[in-house]
């Protein structure tokens, strides 16, 4: 290892929350320790095209810079922590590429990423296809933790108590329009949520009161995701969100409480808005706390977490024994306002020590991954 470890900060991507992760890419540039890390940005556009330095800083200064003011790269990888472009080429249109190297001889890579095509584990298995250590979970814990249907069939498996929800595939919707509405409302009483099954940060969730927002709902989570998820409402309940850090024996720092400023915690109240109050610790007993931890835990080891997750809970108000697991976000936001970074830092981890603890989670786990051979160990000629 060199003097200083080589990282990779990699933004923006082809999800609906590009945004997203270009503001918390700006907040980790700011705090990352220039003295102990070398710091190479790679970004991504949005039609998912990989981008030189140069204007891996475009992108990060202004989200909204045009596709035309880019120039793309091709991305190779020589399996020995190198992300190159490989030796130059031509576009589509004739154009040179030229060969730009877009981190070359790194250590670990930082995915700032959220959504499709960055938290799914596409990039998770490209980056160990190079041999990059990278921050977070791999390719499984990545894959479930993403989509809400294989995520709460593992929570299933693992115990973990839900509300009850449904999946329907978008084709399916289009087709039987009709008999999905009235299973759903047998299955339902309103209000329901409905999300893209691969989708984070409240983007496409919309609460349905009755059979017209239902239907609106489901055409909007269609946009995004050829899943679809129902949900029941969790009557009464509190959002409690818990942040998660460690590898094998993750630790949860001190539990937060989320006060929507809106009907719930959309998009807008998360990001936009700032209207959505944060209560930290959660107003909540010492026992639930407990236990809200340990599910914490379960959650992250039953989906093969690694690094950080943020895990999400409804608490009822009035009967603390009341408990659903709501999601888990293997990659939770990093802007100013995130409540992961936050609960950190109530518990005594600033945001700079936070991406130290992080960087260090991920060598180890890339050097834990290292010892599986494979080799099956035969003799030469056999």
């Amino acid at each position: 290892m060199p003097n200083k470890i080589r990282v990779g900060v990699l933004f923006g991507g082809r999800s609906a929350e590009h945004e997203v992760s270009v503001t918390s890419a700006r907040s980790a540039m700011a705090a990352i320790d220039r003295d102990k890390y070398d710091v190479t940005m790679i970004g991504i556009d949005r039609d998912g095209r990989w981008l030189s330095a140069a204007d891996a800083q475009k992108l990060l200064e202004s989200p909204e810079v045009v596709a035309g003011d880019l120039t793309p790269v091709r991305l190779d990888y020589a399996g020995s922590g190198e992300l190159v472009a490989g030796d130059g080429g031509e576009l589509g249109d004739g154009s040179d590429i030229g060969a730009h190297d877009i981190g070359g001889g790194l250590d670990v890579i930082l995915p700032i990423l959220h959504g499709p095509f960055g938290e799914d584990g596409t990039v998770q298995g490209l980056l160990a296809l190079a041999g990059v250590a990278c921050v977070g979970s791999g390719v499984l814990g990545s894959a479930v933790g993403m989509d809400k249907d294989m995520m709460k069939r593992v929570f299933r498996d693992a115990g973990l108590p839900q509300v009850d929800y449904r999946c329907v595939l978008r084709n399916r919707w289009r087709s039987v329009r009709a008999e999905i509405v009235a299973d759903l409302e047998v299955a339902f009483d309103y209000p329901v949520f409905i999300k893209p099954a691969n989708l984070g940060s409240s983007v496409g969730i919309t609460k349905a009161h009755d059979r017209a927002e239902l239907e609106q709902g489901m055409d909007e989570a269609a946009r995004y995701d050829r899943k679809l998820i129902v949900e029941a409402f969790a009557v009464d309940c509190r959002e409690i969100e818990a942040a998660v850090l460690g590898n094998d024996d993750p630790e949860v720092a001190m539990l937060g409480e989320i006060v929507p400023g809106n009907e719930f915690y959309d998009y807008e109240s998360k990001y936009i808005d700032e209207n959505s109050q944060l209560v930290i610790p959660a107003r909540v007993r010492p026992e639930t706390t407990a236990r809200l931890e340990q599910m914490a835990k379960d959650a992250f080891v039953a989906i093969d977490g690694a690094g950080l997750s943020r895990v999400d809970f409804f608490v009822g108000e009035k009967d603390e024994s009341v408990i659903y697991i709501n999601e888990i976000n293997t990659l939770p936001g990093f802007t100013p306002i995130s409540m992961y970074p936050k609960l950190w830092d109530a518990s005594g981890v600033s945001y700079g020590d936070l991406i130290d603890r992080l960087i260090q989670l991920a060598i180890e786990r890339h050097q834990d991954t290292q010892e599986t051979t494979t080799d099956r160990g035969l003799d030469a000629g056999e």
